[in-house]
């Protein structure tokens, strides 16, 4: 009976299982190969290239200009998203009057692709015909008239992360509001009796209860500012902005891969970049453990 179980499981797996190996597993074992070699990605013709890649990648400034616009958007994303989200997670879950439209209204941008927002937020970022130069001109800001917030190198890069937040923190601000639903209302009557204030309970309640939920919300952040790439493809037009003033690694690879015909130098890139996250995630998991509280 077992056996016949058995077999009946692994005829309906075997399918998925296979597409899972030729489709997923097999790219990637097969980059950790040509990240060592000289391959344009169309020719058949591939030469072992040893470490040079890798050699060449730490020796290129572009490489390490756009690591460290991924560097500056892992330094800021998180804490500014997770910390909006809970401020109004919390702010929400306090029987606020219209709390369920401002959710859904903060949700929405969530629900759009990254490719409409980027285009939408280019408009509202145009010089001439932009939203954003629009209003700063009513309110008699002739400074910033014409503008190019995205063809200015100082801006770019602000103006980006600016995208990003606005999309991401909907999300997060309802998962939180999730997280905090599930904590029992008798904690806060306790908390209160005690003369505890929003404050206090904010910090010394709700934060401790939820952070399963906080430092996992910063992993998934964490990795999502190593790579940034539809945002800034579609808002620079695939340039990276002014000078590269917005260029992140995926960008860039992407860019070497495709434009220039450089596979092999693309996947060792990609392979660091793979590196780099992988330590990010093993760190920040480590580094935000602490007890979890059961209830």
């Amino acid at each position: 009976m077992d056996r016949g179980k058995n077999a009946f499981i692994v005829s309906f797996l075997a399918i998925p299982l296979a597409l899972y190996t030729v489709f997923l597993l097999f790219p990637y074992f097969s980059s950790f190969y040509f990240g060592f070699t000289r391959w344009s990605g169309l020719s058949a013709n591939i030469r072992f290239n040893g470490v040079n890649n890798f050699i060449k990648l730490f020796q290129d400034d572009k490489f390490w200009n756009a690591l460290s616009h991924n560097a500056i958007a892992l330094l800021i994303l998180p804490p500014i998203i997770i910390g909006i989200g809970l401020f109004f997670s919390f702010l929400f879950t306090q029987g606020l009057k219209f709390a369920r439209i401002f959710r859904i209204t903060f949700f929405f941008p969530q629900v759009l692709s990254v490719v409409i927002v980027a285009v939408m937020w280019g408009f509202i970022y145009h010089p001439t015909i932009g939203l954003l130069n629009g209003l700063l001109a009513n309110f008699g800001i002739s400074a910033f008239e014409s503008f190019p917030w995205l063809g200015n190198r100082s801006t770019v890069f602000p103006s980006v992360l600016a995208v990003v937040v606005w999309q991401s923190v909907g999300f997060y601000m309802v998962l939180f509001i999730a997280a905090m639903q599930q904590v029992p209302p008798d904690y806060y009557e306790a908390a209160t009796v005690d003369g505890a204030g929003p404050w206090t309970m904010f910090w010394g309640l709700t934060v401790p209860l939820i952070w399963d939920t906080i430092r996992t919300s910063y992993v998934f952040l964490a990795i999502a500012a190593m790579d940034l790439f539809a945002i800034v493809t579609v808002m620079t037009n695939g340039t990276g902005g002014p000078s590269r003033a917005a260029d992140v690694v995926p960008v860039y690879l992407y860019s070497k891969a495709f434009a220039e015909g450089q596979f092999g130098y693309a996947t060792a890139m990609g392979l660091v970049l793979l590196i780099i996250v992988l330590g990010l995630s093993i760190v920040s998991l480590r580094v935000t453990a602490r007890e979890s509280f059961e209830f």
